[in-house]
């Protein structure tokens, strides 16, 4: 596998200075998330949108960001018609699972077998052949939102995957536990083989993008959980095959290098994490228009939730309870805070 990194001075030099870039985000992240826990709420829930919409958009879906929105919010197993549908709600739920569950699963066939079960299971088309290894000889194909495709490259033959997935699970987990290749590069290199192989029938451009996610959180990038790297993907959807294909036009010869792959996926995860720091900012800045008896309203809930109004009046005596109100108000119709209950039974909590 090392042979595939064979690359020139130029090159290294550039994969250093992505992931130099990406590993000091990295430490930079984790005093945020602690000191700015307030805040990730509403970068969690744009960042899962993305991730579902533009993952499944790639491999032919039409769904917009607000249809997904839409229908997660209301989804019933039973009501799933469409592909679309069935492929959303699919990528909803494991992308749930790794998110919450990422330190528990192990990268071996059996889980990753599940994965992709998992990702399947609404989609009566796929009932023979979801969580088990292809039977078939598949092609990677573009496809277009009109339907059409393009045939992009072969993959490997049905009787090798099995050996082959085996080799890199074992290859993969072998690097992360030696920490002598960066993990960042051990997952590129995951990810390029996973999609050369192609192991299953169906749904393996979609695994790879949540195994992708699943092994960055697995390796201490917990910006993760905030950002989504297949929007960044779907925006440079030509790079992203192009990058593959310059490795793959030589699959399994000396030639095979994987300098253009490992560049666009360091390069599409540095711009995950600029596309973060700006919302994170952007986010930020709603409480600080604010005036300072409105910012110590907003603290005082934060810190307390949930409170009444009787709480408020209490820790806030210095102004009256009309004017407490009016902010209340306020912070409500900034989305800031939202209010449960009625009457004496109100209380009030950060929006989530």
């Amino acid at each position: 596998m090392e042979n595939k990194l064979n690359f020139d001075f130029k090159t290294n030099q550039l994969i250093i200075k992505k992931i130099a870039f990406i590993d000091s985000f990295k430490g930079k992240w984790k005093g945020l998330e602690v000191a700015e826990s307030i805040y990730l709420k509403e970068l969690k829930q744009i960042a899962t949108i993305e991730s579902i919409g533009s993952s499944t958009r790639i491999e032919g879906s039409t769904l917009t960001n607000e249809e997904v929105k839409k229908l997660l919010q209301s989804v019933k197993i039973s009501s799933l018609k469409s592909r679309d549908e069935q492929e959303v709600f699919g990528y909803y739920e494991v992308l749930n699972l790794i998110v919450e569950e990422f330190e528990q699963i192990i990268l071996q066939e059996n889980e990753v077998h599940y994965l992709h079960k998992l990702l399947l299971k609404t989609s009566t088309k796929d009932d023979r052949h979801r969580g088990s290894y292809k039977m078939l000889s598949n092609k990677v194909v573009a496809k277009s939102p009109q339907g059409s495709e393009r045939v992009i490259f072969e993959t490997t033959s049905p009787f090798l995957v099995k050996e082959e997935m085996k080799n890199l699970f074992e290859w993969t987990n072998s690097n992360f536990e030696k920490n002598e290749l960066h993990p960042l590069i051990v997952i590129a290199i995951f990810v390029y083989e996973f999609l050369s192989i192609h192991p299953y029938q169906d749904g393996n451009g979609r695994l790879s993008r949540l195994l992708t996610t699943l092994l960055l959180l697995k390796n201490k990038y917990d910006f993760m959980h905030y950002a989504s790297m297949e929007i960044e993907i779907e925006k440079r959807k030509k790079e992203y095959y192009q990058a593959l294909i310059s490795g793959q036009k030589n699959r399994n010869t000396d030639k095979e290098i994987v300098n253009e792959w490992l560049i666009f996926f360091l390069d599409t995860l540095e711009k995950t994490i600029q596309v973060l720091e700006y919302r994170f900012e952007q986010i930020k800045d709603k409480t600080t228009y604010l005036n300072e008896r409105q910012k110590k309203l907003f603290k005082f809930i934060e810190e307390n939730e949930p409170v009444k109004i009787q709480d408020i009046a209490i820790a806030l005596a210095e102004y009256t309870i009309y004017v407490l109100r009016k902010d209340i108000g306020h912070l409500q119709k900034e989305g800031l805070i939202k209010k449960i209950g009625k009457s004496r039974a109100t209380i009030y909590v950060l929006n989530d």
